[in-house]
This record gives structure tokens, sequence and C-alpha cells, in this order.
């Protein structure tokens, strides 16, 4: 777990990390270079969730190995689907990453919610209900192997 007081925003206690695969972590179904070793660094202190719909049927074989739990998507609408997910984990205690329009209730509600704009870019109606945005997933993991980034872009 990581915990750390944002003066202005609150205290963060984030257990789970759940992140979007296509577009988040992933390129046409391809695990984007760096994200492996940062996921396995992360799992050390959290438990790393991949909730997806795996629109291209590749997250199971990209993630094998990997200290994750993938969920897949098999009710619509996807937004509320991973609502869902994150309520039955505690939202108060998760981190959320993801780029699309069907990230943007997990983003709002977890304590934490991240905008990744990598190759496939962000929804802009996500991204304003996200907490932050980061450039590319790699940045955003990088949040939490370095928490004090956290404080230094959400505090008052």
């Amino acid at each position: 777990m990581i915990s750390i007081d944002i003066p202005g925003f609150g205290d963060l206690h984030i257990k789970h990390i759940v992140l979007d695969y296509n577009g988040t972590l992933a390129l046409d179904g391809k695990l984007l270079p760096g994200v492996r070793k940062q996921i396995v660094e992360l799992a050390e202190d959290m438990e790393i969730h991949v909730v997806t719909a795996d629109t291209l049927g590749q997250c199971e074989e990209e993630l094998a190995n990997l200290p994750v739990n993938i969920h897949t998507l098999e009710t619509r609408p996807e937004d509320e689907a991973k609502l869902r997910y994150i309520k039955k984990l505690g939202e108060k205690n998760c981190a959320c990453i993801g780029n699309g329009r069907n990230d943007r209730l997990m983003l709002r509600d977890a304590a934490l919610g991240i905008i990744v704009s990598g190759p496939e870019c962000a929804s802009m109606e996500a991204a304003r209900l996200a907490d932050m945005a980061a450039a590319d997933i790699n940045h955003a993991l990088g949040l939490f192997t370095h928490p004090v980034r956290l404080l230094a872009t959400l505090r008052d």
C-alpha cells in the first residue's frame, strides 16, 4: 500500500491500481514498452488489476506471467461495469488509470483517477473527471514508485 497526505487533496491510502488495457497499457493489443517492468515493481506494494473489454483478444497473452488480476468485462455499458469493479474493491483504496470514455466513471469515483494520453489519445470527457493527467502510462505508473510526485502535482 502507498499512503501519502496531500495538503488540500487529502490522505491517499492506495491498495489497488486498476488499469484499462487497450489504449492505456497497450497499443493495438500489444503491451507498451516499459510497462512490464513497472507492473512487477508496483506489485510488490499493491494489487494490480486490469479491467478490459479485451477488444483485440490479446490481454491475457500479453500479461501472462505478470502479477495482475485480469477482469474481462462481459456486460455493458462498460463504464458502469468498471465502476462496479472498483466499488467491490473499495473505490477509496483504488487508483485508476485509463484513457477512454468507458473509463470515466472509475476515474471519477476512485481515490485517485489518472487519465493518460498515449498513442490512442484520450477522451476529453474522461479527462474532465480525472484528478490528474499523465503524458503516458509509464509516467502514470511512475507516480506510484515515486509518490512525492503526487504531492507535487495535487497539493494546494
